[in-house]
């Protein structure tokens, strides 16, 4: 684990602001409409206001202010196309950022994750999981974990999504991966009625996998997202992951705009799932341990606050991934983080 220059991290925050400007050219480029700004507690943001037919007048949220999103707003009022505008400096960007050492996925992660940016998943409210996620979240927050980062696993959870303006979308996802011709397969589920919820690539074990949070009565059958097309397998405590994601930008040969789970949440439920492991997967529980405590330790040098509210989320929202946490906690040795976790368990708790 290497920290990345302060010139390094600057690239990236204009490559993650340039491709959330041409993820959003992508869904206003043909509404017609018009931007307008609003004063919102502490600031001036932007909204894109449109007319939908059947639907009626709808308002989206662009955010603050950014020369990426100025250019936007430009080109939309110039008749011009925002990702034609911004791709040649994403892609500069981007080779600016290999060629110093930033995270990068691998070329068939890639595809795959461009193809579902493309096909709107993240503008659907899907949220890249798990070592990917690690991965990315690394440029997020300026380190470079060299080997640590290494998975053959994409995961998916159906997650609520970005407000941003967008045309009536749908995403079918089994068919995107069928349409890649990479071989992938379903994965055949115990029980043959039941839709497959994971896909993998003949031959290899690289694999695609479906998640959604546990909720009601059936929390162990595979649930249907319409909007993705897709079945997913239910999650216990996948909500709190994937309750605030980070809209961001996954590195490789272009700048992939996707949605990972907030840094601090991330790590707390790594180390929640670690303790729920069974004992034929401890290898599965020590990865995650490493993960959390290498972005706890990361988080504790300038953005401790992200822990602490995740925590005050987590006690007061989550009590299963609580109840976890403290546990888990319970296994580290004595430190700051430990003693956090334990100073909100209900007293007299052994």
């Amino acid at each position: 684990m290497q920290p990345l220059s302060i010139q390094v991290q600057t690239v990236f925050a204009e490559l993650a602001e340039r491709v959330a400007s041409r993820e959003a050219g992508r869904t206003i480029a043909n509404l017609s409409g018009f931007f307008t700004q609003k004063a919102v507690r502490d600031g001036q943001y932007w909204y894109f206001k449109t007319s939908i037919p059947g639907q009626g007048q709808h308002e989206y949220y662009l955010g603050a202010e950014t020369p990426a999103l100025r250019r936007l707003i430009d080109a939309h009022r110039e008749g011009r196309s925002g990702e034609e505008l911004e791709e040649a400096d994403i892609t500069r960007l981007c080779a600016m950022l290999r060629a110093a050492g930033a995270n990068c996925v691998d070329t068939t992660a890639a595809r795959i994750l461009k193809a579902f940016a493309d096909s709107g998943v993240f503008r659907l409210g899907g949220v890249l999981v798990g070592t990917y996620a690690f991965l990315v979240l690394g440029n997020v927050l300026g380190v470079r974990w060299g080997a640590v980062a290494r998975t053959e696993d994409i995961g998916i959870a159906a997650g609520t999504g970005l407000s941003i303006a967008l045309p009536p979308l749908q995403a079918n996802l089994p068919s995107l991966l069928e349409g890649l011709e990479m071989g992938f397969l379903p994965v055949p589920a115990l029980d043959p009625r039941e839709p497959a919820t994971s896909y993998k690539v003949r031959g290899k074990s690289f694999r695609v996998d479906f998640l959604t949070p546990a909720a009601g009565k059936q929390r162990t059958k595979p649930v249907l997202i319409q909007r993705l097309g897709m079945s997913a397998t239910p999650l216990e405590m996948l909500d709190f992951l994937i309750e605030a994601p980070l809209a961001t930008v996954a590195v490789n040969g272009g700048g992939t705009y996707v949605n990972v789970p907030d840094a601090a949440r991330f790590a707390l439920h790594k180390l929640a799932i670690a303790d729920r492991r069974p004992l034929g997967q401890q290898s599965k529980a020590a990865k995650d341990r490493e993960q959390a405590i290498f972005l706890l330790n990361q988080l504790a040098i300038d953005r401790a606050g992200d822990i602490e509210q995740a925590l005050d989320r987590a006690h007061q929202k989550f009590p299963m991934l609580f109840n976890c946490l403290v546990k888990s906690a319970r296994r580290l040795s004595e430190s700051e983080l430990r003693t956090r976790i334990l100073s909100r368990a209900p007293k007299g708790k052994p």
